[in-house]
């Protein structure tokens, strides 16, 4: 299992960012891993990019792709609208290189998250790990819709805060 992210932290905001480069990409591994234990991904090679930003980049991001005017905490882009693909490999001798499957983007507003973190009474190092489990989720298929399907979901995402140690 390999999981790649690509990080992207907003300049706006990253002079108030409490999380290194290094312990996001640790984060994701750790995630990626148990979800493969869980028998909710395959093991293989994946890739996926995570920006923070700030309220406005977010806000024009939601008009643009959800039609809303107004910020939001995290969106999430999956590359992927179906079960991981295979993909062949040609019969080559010295072939070792294998593609990663991008399982998409996840946009969080550090902004937002800074609001969310002060009236939940909880860190934004926890709230920005909150957002970004809850992303992956998303760009991994879960959805919520009713109330059932979002129980699960939180739940999933508690489960995923333990294995970081924030809780």
């Amino acid at each position: 299992m390999n999981i790649d992210l690509y990080c992207d932290i907003y300049p706006e905001i990253a002079d108030r960012h409490p999380i290194a480069m290094e312990q996001w990409q640790e984060w994701f591994t750790i995630w990626a891993n148990y979800l493969q234990s869980e028998k909710a991904i395959i093991d293989g090679e994946y890739e996926v990019s995570l920006a923070i930003a700030d309220d406005l980049t977010i806000q024009q991001l939601n008009l643009q792709y959800r039609q809303q005017d107004r910020p939001t905490d995290v969106l999430s882009f999956a590359a992927l609208e179906s079960a991981v693909p295979e993909i062949p490999i040609d019969d080559c001798e010295d072939f070792d290189y294998i593609e990663p499957t991008s399982w998409g983007d996840i946009i969080i507003s550090q902004t937002t998250a800074i609001r969310q973190a002060e009236e939940r009474g909880h860190s934004l190092t926890y709230e920005l790990a909150w957002l970004a489990a809850h992303g992956l989720l998303h760009l991994l298929g879960w959805d919520h819709p009713d109330d059932e399907s979002l129980e699960a979901m939180l739940a999933q995402q508690d489960t995923m805060l333990q294995l970081i140690s924030l809780r």
